[in-house]
């Protein structure tokens, strides 16, 4: 008799904890500065996860590092569901290969929540160009290894590991120059100082539409809707170059299980408001809203990946 009242209070407790969950603010910590794809994810998502919470939710930008100073402040953050990281890519599958000291282990220390959406890459350079396809930019850099100018918001960025990617895959080489974010990155390209760059679509798309940038290949298995005429770099003749950029959220490992339910639901029920829907697909974005479990095997397989490519290309960020 002991015993099952022990259990019935315990059942209580859980249960009492995760409807009184949650009870004070909600951090969503975001390892960039603001005003990038990430930052504006988690800004987005802010004022549904007020309604559905019934509590403050506030952004707090911990930039630095290639994004691993917030994801180790979540990491060593209580695992109560008060403290999220909004991140992309790059500190949970590419940091932790660029760089010698990283204070956590991407693939054991969080809870995987979901990933709330994805866009490829596109291969751009200036409007007054010479080069008008990839065949056309490939052969100039055969001319001229190691001489055409490729733009990146930074070492070990996903743009600077798609041209890495692109180089490997087509036999090539250029001349890597790492800007410190993509802005600078980008207006130097529109100025025609810069040849080529990948860049992320929903940065890039109005310049594009301007006829400010051409456009040579989309790095995705499809093509996009937004740009129906751009081949992929597959079409293009650059198998296996294939890079999405992605943003999900996570927490410090060990979440109480209802606590997880509870915050994954209400990312669903933000990413399926049709204005945060429509938000993201003027963008460029493909929304995801996947599974934690599949969360967590995507992470563990693109982790793989990009090590991979990393090693093989002797790439590092210190």
């Amino acid at each position: 008799m002991k015993f099952r009242l022990a259990c019935m209070a315990a059942a209580l407790a859980l249960s009492t904890s995760a409807f009184a969950w949650p009870d004070k603010t909600v951090t969503l910590v975001v390892p960039f500065p603001p005003g990038g794809a990430t930052d504006t994810l988690a800004r987005t998502l802010t004022p549904k996860l007020q309604e559905r919470f019934k509590q403050t939710v506030i952004v707090d930008n911990k930039a630095g590092a290639t994004g691993t100073i917030g994801a180790t402040f979540v990491k060593r953050a209580p695992a109560d569901g008060y403290t999220l990281l909004v991140t992309s890519l790059g500190p949970l599958v590419m940091a932790p290969h660029l760089l010698s000291k990283v204070a956590y282990d991407a693939g054991k220390d969080f809870d995987y929540l979901t990933v709330a959406v994805q866009a490829p890459n596109v291969l751009v350079v200036p409007a007054a160009s010479p080069y008008k396809s990839v065949a056309e930019l490939i052969a100039a850099e055969k001319a001229q290894p190691g001489k055409l100018t490729f733009a990146s918001a930074g070492n070990g960025t996903s743009d600077h590991l798609s041209a890495e990617l692109f180089w490997l895959q087509s036999g090539t080489s250029g001349l890597h120059v790492p800007y410190k974010g993509a802005a600078p990155a980008i207006t130097d390209l529109l100025g025609g100082q810069i040849d080529a760059a990948f860049q992320n679509i929903n940065n890039v798309i109005q310049y594009i539409h301007a006829g400010k940038l051409r456009v040579l290949a989309i790095a995705s298995a499809k093509r996009s809707p937004l740009l129906p005429g751009t081949p992929t770099l597959a079409e293009s003749g650059v198998k296996d170059a294939e890079v999405n950029s992605w943003q999900g959220v996570v927490a410090p490992k060990g979440l109480p299980p209802e606590v997880k339910a509870q915050i994954h639901a209400a990312l669903m029920e933000a990413l399926a408001d049709p204005q945060v829907k429509q938000k993201f697909v003027d963008m460029g974005f493909e929304l995801v809203g996947n599974t934690p479990e599949q969360f967590s095997a995507y992470q563990a397989s693109e982790s793989v990946r990009w090590k991979k490519l990393i090693e093989t290309r002797k790439i590092s960020a210190d």
